[in-house]
């Protein structure tokens, strides 16, 4: 999705921080880790908090994991021989079909943003992946739209269904690194969905 320049947008420290998480989620959802990013994630620090120990849990998932096992991994959760087992989309979380209502709201504001599927990718854009995606651009002031256009976004298209596919991502029956990834994005929802509901 093409992005804009970013260089005369001033954005708070917290918002960035949030733009970067939900960034590492997305990252982590449209694709298995590579070794690189393995050992990035080995390095974040965790504390005490809840989102502190969901990094930490993250940390410690990637220390012993490798890029082969997580591939093997991401294939059997959301690709499978006829389906994994999560299917990461907005439509079938709300509808219980793919390639419904949800999918058609979303095309419509991604087309109203100037944003557009990139070429060569195959999954619909309510994938989990790609909405996290899109949230943290907005929220970094790399897509145009602003503070009110990221939170609009949120409540739309990820508030509605996203959690319940991190929790579910958390429980899968086979999960080993991504049991921590569907921790952080369980987190990362509840306090988000907490910080939208604080009154202005």
């Amino acid at each position: 999705m093409p992005a804009r320049d970013g260089a005369d947008i001033a954005v708070d420290p917290q918002t960035i921080e949030r733009a970067r998480l939900f960034a590492l989620l997305g990252r982590l959802l449209v694709a298995a880790p590579d070794d690189g990013l393995l050992a990035g994630l080995r390095t974040l620090p965790g504390d005490r908090t809840p989102l502190g120990e969901a990094y930490g849990a993250l940390a410690a998932a990637a220390a012993v994991a490798d890029s082969v096992s997580v591939e093997r991994e991401f294939h059997d959760l959301f690709i499978g021989l006829g389906r994994g087992e999560l299917l990461p989309f907005a439509s079938y979380y709300l509808t219980g079909f793919l390639h419904d209502r949800p999918l058609a709201e979303l095309r419509g504001d991604l087309a109203r943003l100037g944003l557009e599927r990139a070429s060569g990718v195959s999954e619909p854009e309510d994938h989990a992946g790609s909405e996290c995606e899109v949230y943290a651009g907005l929220l970094s002031g790399s897509f145009e739209g602003g503070a009110a256009e990221a939170e609009a976004f949120f409540e739309r298209h990820l508030r509605p269904w996203a959690g319940r596919f991190f929790a579910d991502l958390e429980a899968a029956e086979m999960a080993r690194f991504y049991r921590a990834v569907g921790r952080l994005g369980r987190v990362t929802m509840d306090i988000e969905q907490a910080a939208l509901g604080l009154p202005a």
